[in-house]
């Protein structure tokens, strides 16, 4: 690849999409459907899903929809992924929605899957790691668990939507999260901005 190539992907973003089994199959999808919008603003994207994510999504929106990405996918047991190490340097990653089983794993090191792996491995490498958790009410362990990983440098962004932009569909109020998770993960986008539209 020639110098000029690599400058013009170096201001791209390498992100990885992890979508675990808690409830919330839409917020997956909706980031994945953006992704593909702004993919001029995106070098790679690699997509790691666990099983039960897959099961929810098939019970949650009554479809096999993942499989019509054109992104790359990977088993959440291949350790071979290049997001697996930080040579690879993937900048971004997001877990949408992250299950509480998942945040401990991470919070406390058990690198026993691709999700977890990669979470290690961004947080050590000092890149963003954005955790879409998706549980109410909180325990004081998932309570003490988003405080170990936001003193790890992740971000915890409960999947809370938000109404002022006066959404008319389960879409329009489920984007409102994706909405201000792309804002997190730096992306450039047209969407409601607090007293500017």
């Amino acid at each position: 690849m020639s110098q000029v190539s690599n400058q013009i992907k170096m201001g791209k973003k390498k992100i990885i999409v992890a979508i675990t089994g808690a409830s919330g199959a839409i917020y997956g999808k909706l980031l994945l459907d953006n992704l593909i919008r702004l993919g001029d603003q995106i070098d790679r994207v690699g997509v790691v899903m666990s099983d039960n994510a897959k099961e929810v999504w098939r019970f949650e929106l009554g479809n096999e929809d993942y499989d019509d990405y054109d992104f790359e996918f990977y088993s959440k047991m291949d350790f071979n992924a290049p997001f697996a190490s930080g040579s690879a340097k993937f900048d971004t990653m997001i877990i949408i929605p992250c299950s509480m089983g998942t945040l401990g794993r991470i919070a406390h090191g058990i690198s026993n899957d691709l999700i977890s792996r990669a979470a290690d491995v961004i947080l050590k490498e000092r890149r963003k790691l954005i955790t879409v958790v998706r549980d109410t009410p909180f325990s004081l362990i998932h309570i003490n668990n988003m405080k170990i990983v936001t003193e790890a440098g992740g971000i915890i962004c409960p999947a809370n939507p938000s109404f002022y932009s006066m959404p008319k569909s389960i879409e329009a109020v489920a984007q409102t999260v994706v909405s201000r998770v792309i804002d997190l993960a730096g992306l450039e986008q047209d969407s409601y901005r607090w007293h500017e539209n």
